[in-house]
């Protein structure tokens, strides 16, 4: 089961924890790592340490949801394992939540045609706890009602379905991993930033935190290169060969103490804070149970300790200075 001396692909390779995968993938010794992004949040410089590592590393500009080229980039590269990260995200959805849906499940079933049709080995989908929607019970496990709420979290919910039914009508070699809420460098600081890179950015401009809701609302954190940690265990263990895994850290955390944890490590714990109304189809309360990915893996969950934080922090730093 081991990456060693495989032909891998990664879709969404230029981005969060796209590129940190790549980086993990590069440790296995594959032949050959292809990246596929269309760079509408990754960029290359988030791969310049998988370029230093592994300088035969390929990337391709494209848009994974385009059947016909990705067919022609498989088959050239004779692709052992793909993993597909590739994703509009969900900030990107209450912008533009038609191209976000049909972008997201486009990309699902051109991944599951490529298997269908033998043109890749395996298939490992990244799907998102976003798909559950708000905890119905807490710990969230594997089997959880999909109670999606934004456009993002409808897409990907539709996409897990389209691998199942791929799985059970065509007998298609697929995982899927469903990591909850990932944090650390090279998360996008721009227009769809997410919470971490939000705060760090008005700390060091001077400007009020702004929260949505009262900020009392939970989520289930995991640091980016501790998910392509898991990822590649996932990939490597039978056990886990087409299987649905969360992954997370099994902990809950208010958004209210991620911030206080983030201004006490930047030494501003006095930082102003004000809160807004609440963001259209936020969940009010994550958690995951973990216990199969601990069961199958034989290792228990990572957590988010405050050298993760830290790192990230001063990611930030270089990047926003």
């Amino acid at each position: 089961m081991s990456l060693t001396s495989k032909s891998v692909l990664v879709t969404g390779g230029a981005g969060f924890i796209g590129s940190h995968l790549v980086d993990r993938l590069i440790r296995e010794s594959p032949s050959r790592v292809t990246v596929v992004d269309s760079f509408f949040l990754g960029s290359m410089e988030n791969l310049d340490a998988a370029r230093a590592a592994f300088p035969d590393l390929e990337v391709i500009r494209h848009d994974a949801s385009d059947l016909a080229a990705m067919q022609d980039i498989v088959t050239a590269r004779q692709v052992d394992t793909l993993f597909d990260l590739a994703v509009i995200p969900l900030p990107t959805s209450l912008t533009y939540p038609a191209w976000t849906v049909q972008t997201n499940v486009g990309i699902a079933t051109t991944v599951c045609e490529l298997a269908r049709r033998d043109l890749i080995g395996r298939l490992f989908h990244l799907s998102s706890s976003e798909a559950y929607g708000s905890a119905r019970y807490i710990p969230m496990d594997e089997d959880h009602p999909h109670d999606s709420i934004t456009p993002y979290a409808a897409s990907k919910s539709a996409a897990d379905r389209i691998i199942e039914s791929y799985v059970q009508t065509f007998e298609i070699d697929a995982t899927v991993v469903r990591p909850f809420n990932n944090i650390g460098p090279r998360q996008n600081p721009g227009s769809y930033a997410g919470i971490v890179p939000i705060v760090i950015q008005r700390v060091l401009a001077g400007q009020p935190i702004e929260i949505f809701g009262d900020g009392e609302q939970t989520r289930d954190f995991i640091f980016a290169p501790q998910t392509a940690d898991l990822i590649v265990a996932v990939h490597d263990a039978p056990e886990c060969r087409g299987q649905v895994l969360n992954v997370a850290s099994g902990t809950e955390t208010s958004v209210n103490d991620l911030v206080r944890r983030i201004l006490a490590l930047m030494d501003a714990p006095d930082h102003p804070v004000v809160y807004g109304p609440d963001r259209p189809g936020d969940v009010r309360r994550h958690l995951a149970d973990v216990s199969k990915m601990r069961q199958l893996l034989d290792r228990e969950p990572p957590t988010l300790d405050d050298e993760a934080l830290a790192q990230t922090i001063e990611w930030y730093r270089g990047v926003l200075a």
